[in-house]
């Protein structure tokens, strides 16, 4: 199997979720064993995707110090892992990426629209080797060995319209399209009062975010999914790991992680000696195997 970039140059505008700004973003292909690469147009200060490059987890991800810092990737990252793209030059007009609907669909789309090109290079993968897991407050994130890519996650809010919640998702391109990439972030509007008071979620509103009050959905078409919180947050699990800069083969699973605990996990598995091994798959009926996965 190969690496793959997209075939052309394409580009987008659209609201930051915290400046509340408009957000230019252009894609462009670069050749093979670039990885993923940011680009703060701005100062043309270019930030290398990986865990060591993550500087900020709040509210969302963040690559990159300030001021060329660009938020809120995971998204992005998350179509980016579904489309199986390893080269990629991404420049962000601003500090952080387009929030679009809130979920991943438009950046599906988007890639699409794109293209998708494949190298010479043969794609590399990151193959988990033995368990980690990281914990914090009753709360965790772990990868294990397996023979493909499965995200498991398990969300408990005190709030009638969530409550517990759990989905286990065998990844593939076209599943994600189907049960994952249209899950939209979510947030309490006690909170958006606190938040934009200090300069944050100034972009947000129904049209790219599911808002609850004490007891309900305030959009007014309701929900895409009965379970779309517990689905975003594998969405933002699937972006999480894209930080690594490549796919995964192993199993993810949490219990109410965050950005925070994942990127934890991320710097936890590079740092443990045999916890992977970065794995090329050259053989013909391994290759066709993964294909199917990114068909």
């Amino acid at each position: 199997m190969f690496q793959q970039t997209i075939a052309k140059k394409i580009e987008v505008t659209g609201i930051g979720l915290h400046s509340g700004e408009a957000i230019k973003m252009v894609l462009e292909p670069i050749k093979s064993n670039s990885g993923i690469v940011f680009v703060h147009a701005k100062s043309g200060a270019e930030i290398k995707l990986s865990p060591n490059n993550i500087t900020e987890t709040k509210l969302a991800t963040t690559l990159g110090n300030k001021p060329n810092a660009i938020s809120t990737i995971e998204h992005f990252l998350s179509a980016i892992y579904a489309y199986g793209i390893d080269n990629l030059k991404v420049t962000i007009y601003g500090n952080e990426m387009p929030i679009m609907d809130g979920s991943a669909i438009s950046f599906c789309m988007m890639l699409d629209d794109a293209g998708i090109k494949q190298q010479e290079a043969y794609k590399r993968f990151i193959v988990v080797k033995k368990e980690i897991k990281v914990e914090q407050d009753g709360k965790f994130a772990s990868l294990k060995p397996a023979k493909k890519s499965k995200f498991n996650f398990v969300i408990d809010f005190d709030h009638p319209v969530i409550g517990r919640e759990e989905f286990s998702f065998n990844f593939s391109k076209a599943n994600f399209i189907e049960e994952i990439a249209r899950a939209r972030t979510f947030g309490f509007a006690r909170d958006i009062q606190y938040l934009q008071s200090i300069n944050l979620a100034l972009g947000a509103s129904l049209d790219n975010a599911i808002g609850l009050d004490e007891n309900s959905v305030l959009n007014p078409d309701g929900l895409r999914f009965e379970d779309e919180f517990v689905r975003h947050k594998i969405l933002d699990a699937m972006g999480d790991m894209m930080v690594l800069g490549y796919n995964v083969l192993g199993e993810y699973s949490a219990y109410a992680s965050s950005h925070d605990l994942n990127h934890l996990l991320t710097k936890k598995l590079l740092e443990t000696e045999g916890a992977y091994e970065l794995v090329t798959f050259a053989k013909e009926q391994e290759s066709l195997e993964l294909v199917k996965v990114f068909a």
